[in-house]
């Protein structure tokens, strides 16, 4: 291991051993300031943290984004940087992520070798899909415009550093719904004098199943999953209200919105069948992660010569990811980047016993310096 290689896994591990949860980034954002001022980079300090970077005389920007917050998961792996603060870990790599971004922000600041400005966007709170958006309602676009913006995740089960993305959508949307039901409660000797919600809910729980089987077109890759029914009723006592909560996926804006259409049809069409009330919300935490055509492509043409394994078709990835606000604002792709298929680097995403690799941190980092370069071309001193 070199000491570029042992400074990033040092740095790595401290920011596994000190998770915050989202908006709540504090000493982490306070780490990446200082780390960025003492490599001479310009800092702003906001929702997240930026780092602006000059080179040449170059107009054009690109934005590169990590994000910093951690999961409130109870670590249980054995490696000798577990978590310090109880209930909260590092579960998705994002402490990968700000590493790689901070050790490129080092490569770049000290070769200079490109031709424009480079834009170094860390995030809070990429978990519930507030932070890209709160960091553009802030106003960074405005005050840091780019060109093109990009965004690496790590994938567990992929060969460690093999580059994978798609032209088109990469992630999923999420919306979480809520359904309240009103009924009327009773004893349960006599259901016949009440409407009781278990049976309403139960219903409108299998009907609302057969939105992806009977109401999309085969292939769709939405899923609507019901994961909590909660009702206010007792060993002997029929419930009188009931409140069904959820989470809708969907590869396409046309197919979550006729989800919400088709999921209103079935509540009202189900509470009017029984006499009953209901209601519901649906909101959109994460919409459609799309990638532009140019990017995406810059990103496998740099990956295959840095000597990269890169797949360009990789399929569409059911998850979310809050990126893809950044992604609609701008012309952007989201990268994945293998983690291994072994040990805690091949367990699953949001795993009690996952861990980022730390093989991928100088690979990572000087893609990302690759990356530049091919956006942000230095120019000849005739041209």
């Amino acid at each position: 291991m070199d000491a570029f290689h042992k400074k990033l896994t040092d740095l790595r591990r401290g920011f596994h051993r000190a998770p915050e949860l989202g908006f709540q980034e504090h000493r982490t954002k306070k780490k990446v300031a200082e780390i960025m001022r003492d490599l001479g980079l310009e800092v702003h300090e906001g929702v997240g943290v930026v780092g602006v970077l000059r080179a040449g005389a170059g107009n054009r920007a690109i934005g590169l984004r990590a994000d910093m917050d951690a999961l409130p998961i109870t670590e249980t792996g054995t490696h000798d940087h577990v978590s310090q603060t109880p209930g909260v870990m590092h579960a998705c790599g994002h402490d990968g992520h700000t590493t790689m971004l901070l050790g490129a922000a080092e490569i770049l600041a000290q070769t200079q070798d490109f031709d424009g400005t480079v834009v170094f966007l860390f995030q809070p709170n990429e978990e519930h899909g507030l932070g890209a958006k709160a960091m553009i309602d802030e106003g960074v676009l405005k005050e840091f415009p780019i060109d093109e913006v990009y965004a690496i995740h790590n994938l567990p089960g992929a060969p460690v550093g093999q580059v994978s993305t798609r032209v088109g959508q990469i992630c999923a949307s999420e919306s979480l719904f809520q359904i309240e039901i009103s009924g009327r409660g009773g004893h349960a000797s006599m259901p016949q004098v009440g409407v009781d919600t278990i049976t309403v809910g139960a219903e409108m729980v299998l009907a609302l199943q057969t939105i992806v089987s009977r109401k999309l077109a085969p292939g769709a890759g939405a899923v609507v999953s019901v994961t909590e029914f909660l009702s206010d009723g007792q060993r002997n006592v029929l419930p009188g209200k009931a409140t069904l909560k959820g989470d809708v996926r969907a590869r396409l804006p046309e197919d979550r919105l006729h989800v919400e259409a088709f999921m209103r049809q079935i509540v009202e069409g189900v509470a009017a069948t029984h006499g009953i009330t209901a209601s519901m919300s649906f909101q959109t935490e994460f919409v459609e992660t799309i990638n532009s055509e140019i990017p995406t492509k810059a990103a496998i043409r740099v990956a295959e010569t840095a000597g990269l394994q890169a797949i360009g078709d990789r399929p569409a990835m059911s998850f979310s990811e809050d990126f893809a606000h950044f992604c609609a604002a701008v012309p952007g792709c989201f990268i994945l980047l293998g983690n291994g298929e072994d040990g805690p680097q091949g367990q699953p995403l949001h795993a009690s016993d996952y861990d980022f690799n730390d093989e991928l941190l100088p690979l990572g980092a000087r893609f990302w310096a690759e990356l530049v370069r091919d956006r942000l071309p230095r120019r000849e001193p005739n041209q």
